[in-house]
């Protein structure tokens, strides 16, 4: 991939003026599309399958009268005056009547009728107009709403003086989160970071510019595909956090290397297309870990939540494709304005020193390295215990923002008539059968009242069509209290009772049973995620790190950061510490998906800190062997980015806590913590304490499962070796076979071929020969591209291995004498193919005499079907017995046998 990027990196800066050209296209397009299609956001919290989901989708063809949304308006009178006179009657009647001739509205109760009970409150000073419609939440229009806070104020005046009507209810709830200028406090705070990390602004704007346009870009887009999907008002708002976020570090990663090189002398071009490379290579491994992780969210099985989770992916996949290809097209045009500048040596003034932050941190927290865990371990334990009582729930109006008049019409309901009122919820009863269908509802009803944890039941009536029954019920307790959860449940439980008592199928449903099936959902699907989620971090991080502690350390310290920002959310939301200084509008439960989107992100950001920060600390220890040297060295070299990108992040999270709505403003708080906890206590703190204590240990495979797993180069090693590489043995050299200390080890780790230089020139024969075990089968495979597994330096047809065997295969050809039936039929079609280097194995195994001499004119002109000669290279034990076989100049290379106790 390395490789790959390398070239795009290279093409994007030559390209500039039309790899600019084609994002601002983009850009553009995406928004006009977004401007003509878009059919806003849908904010119906369905779990298909579910009782709730399925009963109200039942009511919606057998009594669409209960089964959209509704408005409330509620009377209340002053203290010490009575709602209940001629004067407020005849008031409430007339409102009542001009309702009723609302479009949209389905049927509006008189509080005082006779078929109505409970509502008027029972201190006698409020009375409640239920105003059921005929449409979900999305499809109330303003006109409806204006046209009931018309009706509202006329009612206001006409009750006489003091009194005050809100209207407020499902209809008037305001889900749909918006951008506030506090949000853009994130945006300033990142700019500072970057205007400390390279003193250019140049280079700070660049990030900021490109996670925007990314950000324009996927939000335009998710908007459009509300042509063809429901989609959430929280999605895109995710994604704008999340895009802000990601896009402003994966720029800075590029512009971090970018910079370096620069310094260190490197031409702008190639330092664009190094950079695009290596730290391009880590930011799509970055990246896919959190697209990823946000795509599992269908695990949990809900459309909006997997649609919330492809929305954001979309967000990130964007601020990728602009990291690796608008980032270096800007860094082309920037050129050398983007060079640091060498700072002015004062006299008698010694050089700079290296961070003394930087050092004086890991090694302090390496010092004691076992206290260091301990502490951090026992310290997040206990910052946890809070998030065990985390109370999930989907919004309600109680989440609103307070004087919104969804909040104060909830809060006047909550006051005068019970907090159950705010989240009422209907039983249906199958009443098809029946002879008295009014008899069974009431015989229902009658015994729903009877049960705990219910306040009243103020309807019960059969459809107009007389098939389904529809039993209104009020729980005591608010919609998103345990208590309403464990009254739902009882009334499931009757389920039953009721079938064999009155011979009816029963349901429970509404907007309250409905979010808590949802939470209930996708608190079962917590588990199986985390196990998705456990897993792919323990296989990415063994595929990038070839280890198998570092993984398991990366894991247990992501767990600590998800099991903290669990408990700081609950101490916050749920006990209501700080929620004043936080603007928290509803204590008592968080957004039912929170936990979900939590874990699937922070994973994919604590994934970008462990690689950008151990890869370092790795790359050292592999150069240097010294494990607590190169603890020091990686962390001080990769530090500064890493900070520099966790504040920048932890910032844009942040940003959205004050101003945000109920639903972001958790997530942001709950992201915020996380990035925090994970960035500087477990990256920066627990990592180099672990390592130190792990030692030698923390690197390395067992053979058998470093077979197995691919390897994903996340900092473009494979890419600085064969730059390094690029002009060896010699500029310009032909060279067929050109190896350095090449060493081969078998599936146990024992070395089958030492150490050996190999050089054989273009249309030259070369013989590898040796008695026994000396690993000439091994070599062969090597050259022909079979082996990836191999230490020192080899080329093969000017290609680098590993890095490039695809490459190599279409060119080599391998015959085994020892299994191929026609070994010089073999060859002879593999020259006719045209391949450059033909390989064969064991060759003084081919003993016939007619075989010898073909293989002998074989080998004497060795052409192909294009008339250039290949290059050959034969094995065999002795190579006195295959001496009439070579032609004049065949070059002879003997291999050595190895120790018994490691042949």
């Amino acid at each position: 991939m390395s490789s790959f990027l390398y070239r795009l990196g290279r093409a994007a800066a030559r390209a500039r003026v039309l790899v600019v050209a084609v994002w601002v296209v983009l850009l553009v397009a995406a928004g006009g599309s977004a401007l003509l299609f878009n059919q806003g956001t849908d904010d119906a919290f369905a779990i298909p399958g579910s009782e709730s989901q399925d009963t109200l989708d039942y009511l919606k063809r057998v009594f669409p009268q209960v089964s959209g949304t509704s408005a409330q308006l509620v009377l209340v009178v002053p203290e010490g005056e009575k709602v209940d006179t001629a004067d407020n009657r005849a008031a409430v009647a007339s409102a009542v009547k001009r309702i009723k001739r609302l479009d949209q509205v389905a049927a509006a109760a008189d509080p005082f009728g006779k078929d109505v009970s409970g509502a008027v409150s029972r201190d006698g000073r409020a009375a409640l107009i239920a105003v059921p419609l005929d449409v979900d939440l999305a499809g109330v229009t303003a006109a409806t709403r204006s046209d009931l806070e018309d009706v509202a104020a006329d009612l206001a005046e006409d009750a006489g003086p003091g009194a005050k009507v809100y209207s407020g209810g499902a209809a008037f709830s305001n889900p749909v989160p918006t951008l506030s200028p506090t949000e853009g406090i994130g945006l300033v705070v990142a700019l500072l970071v970057l205007l400390l990390m390279f003193r250019s602004v140049i280079a700070s704007v660049m990030p900021l510019l490109t996670a925007v346009l990314g950000v324009g870009v996927s939000v335009a887009l998710i908007m459009t595909a509300t042509l063809v999907v429901p989609i959430s008002s929280t999605a895109p708002m995710l994604a704008v956090m999340l895009g802000l976020a990601v896009g402003i570090d994966y720029a800075l990663f590029l512009l971090s290397r970018h910079r370096d090189q620069l310094g260190e002398g490197l031409d702008i071009e190639e330092s664009v297309a190094r950079a695009t490379a290596t730290a391009g290579s880590a930011v799509i491994f970055a990246g896919l870990t959190v697209v990823i992780a946000l795509l599992g969210l269908a695990v949990a099985g809900i459309p909006f939540l997997t649609t919330m989770g492809v929305a954001a992916a979309v967000a990130v996949v964007f601020a990728v494709a602009i990291a690796v290809t608008l980032v270096p097209a800007l860094l082309s045009f920037a050129g050398d304005r983007m060079r640091p500048r060498k700072p002015k040596r004062r006299k008698n003034k010694p050089p700079r020193a290296k961070p003394r932050i930087a050092r004086w941190w890991v090694r302090t927290a390496t010092r004691v390295p076992l206290l260091t865990v301990l502490l951090l371990v026992v310290g997040l334990g206990v910052c946890a215990i809070p998030a065990a009582e985390l109370r999930l729930a989907l919004p309600d109006n109680g989440t609103e923002a307070v004087g919104s008049p969804a909040r104060d019409t909830y809060d006047v309901v909550n006051d005068h008539f019970g907090p159950g009122y705010n989240g009422p919820l209907i039983v249906t009863a199958d009443i098809i059968e029946s002879r008295d269908p009014i008899g069974l509802v009431d015989d229902i009803a009658d015994e729903i009242r009877d049960l705990p944890g219910v306040e009243s039941v103020p309807l019960a009536t059969p459809n107009p069509k007389g098939d389904t029954g529809i039993i209104q019920v009020i729980p005591t307790t608010a919609p998103d209290s345990p208590q309403t959860d464990a009254l739902v449940e009882r009334l499931r439980e009757k389920e039953q009772h009721f079938l064999d008592r009155y011979d009816t199928k029963t349901a429970v449903t509404g907007i309250t049973a409905v979010g808590i099936d949802v939470s209930a959902q996708l608190g079962k699907a917590l588990l199986p995620f985390g196990i998705l989620v456990v897993g792919l971090s323990l296989v990415l991080l063994a595929m990038v790190f070839r280890s198998i502690w570092v993984p398991i350390k990366a894991t247990a310290g992501y767990l600590l950061s998800v099991g903290a920002a669990f408990g700081a959310t609950s101490f916050v939301f749920q006990q209501g510490h700080l929620a004043d200084v936080l603007n928290v509008a509803h204590v008592g439960s968080v957004i039912s998906f929170l936990p979900i989107i939590l874990m699937g992100v922070l994973f994919g950001l604590a994934m970008d800190y462990e690689v950008f920060l151990v890869s370092r600390i790795r790359e050292d220890y592999v150069h240097g062997g010294d494990p607590h040297h190169a603890i020091e060295t990686g962390f001080i070299s990769a530090s500064r980015v890493v900070v520099a990108a966790a504040v920048i992040m932890f910032a844009v999270f942040a940003a959205f806590v004050p101003e945000g709505s109920a639903t972001i403003k958790p997530i942001a708080f709950s992201l915020a913590v996380g990035v925090f906890v994970d960035a500087f206590l477990v990256r920066m703190t627990l990592v180099p304490a672990v390592l130190a204590l792990l030692g030698h240990r923390a690197w390395g495979l067992p053979p058998t499962l470093d077979r197995a797993l691919p390897v994903f180069d996340a900092e473009g090693d494979s890419l600085v070796h064969e730059l390094r590489l690029a002009d060896w043995p010699a500029p310009g050299s032909d060279e067929a076979i050109s190896a350095r200390d090449l060493r081969l080890d078998d599936d146990r780790g024992r070395t089958v071929l030492s150490a050996m230089d190999i050089h054989a020139q273009r249309g030259q024969v070369l013989v590898l020969h040796g008695p026994g075990p000396v690993g000439k089968t091994a070599l062969l495979f090597t050259l022909a591209g079979r082996v990836k597994n191999l230490h020192g330096d080899l080329k093969v047809l000017g290609h680098v291995l590993p890095q490039h065997t695809h490459a190599v295969r279409g060119s080599v050809a391998l015959i085994t004498c020892r299994t191929t039936p026609d070994p010089t039929g073999a060859a002879r079609d593999a020259l006719a193919n045209g391949v450059e280097l033909l390989l064969v194995d064991d060759a003084d195994l081919v003993l016939r005499g007619d075989a010898r001499d073909t293989l002998r004119r074989q080998l004497a002109e060795r052409r192909t079907r294009d008339g250039r000669t290949a290059t050959v290279v034969l094995t065999c034990q002795d190579p006195d017995r295959a001496h009439d076989l070579l032609p004049a100049g065949t070059q002879l290379l003997a291999l050595r046998s190895q120790p018994a106790e490691v042949a």
